[in-house]
């Protein structure tokens, strides 16, 4: 990813949560999310995460279609050799076209190269289409729950996690 994306990045990200999380969080809050703001955010603390954050992109003749993040697991105060998949959105045009299998898989195959033999995740424990997703990827629940707050109301998480590599997509997923 480059400082170049970012406008896009903000918009696959935004439109992804207005998307994805429709009915799983307020939609005052939902609605209110704004691309510009989430892009000037984004380019403040571009570069600001170090070797630690890893940020890719995925194109289609030329256009960012998804965006990941992944680093250092940040489950606790005290750091692991685990990886944390901090973020992984497709374009919402994109989705099911194989573009976040990809990602994925490029994001696993880059904390495998910086040393992780595992890498989490956090997805909203409502968000059946993700879960299943991550679960055919070779990245099941873990039993680890917990939630944040969005405009009042509690938003549950769970932890997805799995040993790397990932395991080949079967012929039906």
């Amino acid at each position: 990813m480059t400082l170049a994306d970012v406008e896009r990045v903000s918009e696959i990200r935004v439109r992804g949560w207005q998307r994805a999380y429709r009915g799983l969080m307020p939609r005052s809050y939902l609605d209110a999310l704004s691309v510009a703001e989430d892009a000037a955010n984004r380019r403040a603390g571009f570069g600001q995460g170090g070797a630690d954050v890893v940020n890719l992109v995925a194109e289609r003749a030329g256009t960012v279609v998804g965006w990941a993040a992944l680093g250092a697991c940040r489950d606790s105060e005290v750091r692991t050799a685990e990886a944390e998949l901090y973020a992984l959105y497709v374009a919402v045009e994109h989705i099911g076209t194989g573009v976040g299998r990809v990602l994925l898989d490029a994001a696993a195959r880059r904390a495998e190269a910086l040393g992780h033999p595992v890498m989490r995740l956090w997805v909203l424990r409502d968000n059946v289409p993700a879960r299943r997703f991550y679960e055919r990827a070779g990245l099941p629940a873990d039993g680890a729950e917990t939630s944040f707050e969005v405009a009042g109301v509690a938003v549950p998480e769970v932890r997805h996690g799995g040993r790397l590599p990932l395991r080949s997509p079967s012929p039906t997923a």
